[in-house]
């Protein structure tokens, strides 16, 4: 009998082993039609160290979750949410102001 692995879970031990701050690694499941989509929420100064050259290491982690998902009969997509910069907020702000 196999046993089903938790993907969130998995997810959750590896960004965890690779950044700086663990207690800012926060995870959102969203079901929809697609799929299961897990949003990944990390400290800004940690985005290099999930991200890695050119991409590679998230790539490596969103195959390794399409494997658990092809395993569990779903399919999962990952989400690598961008911090807000804090130029782009008064940007905004001062364009609504302009009109």
């Amino acid at each position: 009998m196999e046993k089903k692995v938790d993907y969130q879970t998995f997810l959750e031990n590896i960004v965890k082993a690779l950044v700086d701050n663990p207690e800012a690694v926060k995870i959102e499941k969203t079901l929809d039609e697609m799929g299961v989509l897990l949003t990944l929420h990390i400290d800004p100064k940690d985005m290099g160290l999930v991200v890695g050259r050119q991409g590679t290491t998230i790539k490596a982690i969103r195959t390794l979750l399409r494997v658990i998902g092809l395993k569990n009969r779903a399919r999962i997509n990952l989400k690598l949410e961008e911090p807000e910069k804090k130029g782009e907020e008064k940007k905004s702000e001062l364009e609504d102001i302009k009109l």
